[in-house]
């Protein structure tokens, strides 16, 4: 694939800037050994640009920092959702405004798989 920057705003007429091929897989995942993919379900990172339906990338190898987008299990469920922390307790906090989902609270059996390291969104052509 070779890319070219595309405005979003106004139109640029510097058409002649090709960058290099890339492949958009490989850009996305740095640590292809530990990474994996999962369908995202439902709105509650809408905030941080993950809608239901799409693809997210997951590193295991990823630095696991508050204020990061992670996959995590908690209580057997698996979801993805904001690393926070508040009065040295962590949780996981989601990212909507439009729509109330509750924070979960992190316990000592829940464990972080990784960290959110891209997304693939498809929109329909019909």
């Amino acid at each position: 694939m070779v890319t070219t920057s595309v405005s979003a705003g106004f139109p640029s007429p510097a058409a002649d800037d090709l960058e290099d091929e890339i492949d958009p897989i490989a850009w996305v995942v740095r640590h292809p050994t530990s990474t994996f993919w999962w369908r995202v379900e439902g709105n509650c990172l809408w905030d941080v640009g993950i809608r239901d339906g799409d693809l997210i990338a997951v590193d295991r190898a990823g630095k696991r920092r508050v204020g990061r987008a992670v996959l995590a299990v908690v209580d057997g469920a698996v979801t993805a959702k904001i690393l926070r922390k508040r009065n040295d307790r962590y949780f996981l906090a989601p990212a909507n405004t439009q729509e109330h989902f509750p924070d979960i609270e992190l316990n000592e059996d829940s464990e972080i798989w990784g960290v959110i390291a891209g997304v693939v969104r498809r929109y329909p052509l019909e």
